[in-house]
C-alpha cells in the first residue's frame, strides 16, 4: 500500500510540476502588447529591461517572452563603465521606425526589477548615432511621485536647470556601450520632442 501511494505522490509531483511550468509559460505576460498608456490613469508605461545600478544589458525578447542577454561582437554586453544611471526599458505598443523595436527609454528613478512597468512622465530625448544607426531614447521621470528621485521636475528645462550635470553623465553612460568613438549622441530635445516621437512610434 506504501509502495503504491509513494508511486502516486510521486507521479502527481511530476503532474502538478509540468502543469504549473506549462502555466507560468502559457500565461507569461507579453510585454511588447501592453498599451502605451496605462488604462487607469492615461499615463505613459515603461517596461524596465535593465534595472539602474547594473553593467549587464538585457532586452525583452517577445518571441520568448524572456528578458534575455544583449550580445554585441558575439558576447554578451557588460558596460565597462559605471552602472547605469537609470533604469533602461521600452514603451509598450511602439516601433521606433530607424530600429524595427519598441522605442527605447530610460527611466531616472531608484532600480526597479526587470518587467516592473512603470507609469512615468517624458522629460526629454536623447538622440544618439549607434554605428551609422541612429537610436532615440525617451527620458523619463515616474509619474508616482513616491517614486521620483528628482522631485519637482516635469520639464526638460527644470532638469539640466537644477541638474546640469544630468547630460555629462547620461553621455558617458551611452558612449560606453559600444567601443570608442562608436556611439556618439546627436542631440538633446525636450519634452515636446519627446511627446512626438512617442506618437510617431505608435
Amino acid at each position: 500500500m506504501s509502495t503504491w501511494r509513494s508511486s502516486n505522490r510521486s507521479a502527481l509531483n511530476w503532474a502538478l510540476l509540468a502543469l504549473l511550468t506549462g502555466g507560468a509559460s502559457s500565461c507569461s505576460t507579453d510585454y511588447s502588447t501592453l498599451p502605451t498608456y496605462s488604462a487607469e490613469r492615461k499615463l505613459l508605461q515603461v517596461v524596465v529591461e535593465v534595472p539602474a545600478g547594473t553593467n549587464h544589458l538585457q532586452h525583452y525578447n517577445p518571441a520568448t517572452r524572456q528578458f534575455e542577454a544583449v550580445r554585441r561582437a558575439g558576447l554578451d554586453q557588460v558596460v565597462e563603465f559605471l552602472p547605469s544611471p537609470g533604469n533602461q526599458g521600452f514603451i509598450p505598443s511602439t516601433l521606433a521606425a530607424e530600429q524595427q523595436t519598441p522605442l527605447p527609454a530610460l527611466v531616472l528613478a531608484e532600480a526597479q526589477p526587470a518587467g516592473t512597468v512603470v507609469e512615468v512622465q517624458a522629460l526629454g530625448l536623447l538622440t544618439l548615432d549607434d554605428g551609422g544607426q541612429l537610436r532615440q531614447v525617451v527620458l523619463a521621470t515616474p509619474a508616482r511621485p513616491s517614486q521620483q528621485i528628482l522631485p519637482g521636475i516635469s520639464t526638460w528645462q527644470g532638469l539640466i536647470n537644477k541638474y546640469p550635470g544630468v547630460r555629462t553623465v547620461l553621455s558617458q553612460w551611452y558612449q560606453h556601450q559600444g567601443r570608442p568613438g562608436e556611439i556618439r549622441i546627436v542631440s538633446w530635445k525636450d519634452e515636446r520632442a519627446a511627446a512626438q516621437a512617442i506618437q510617431q512610434a505608435r
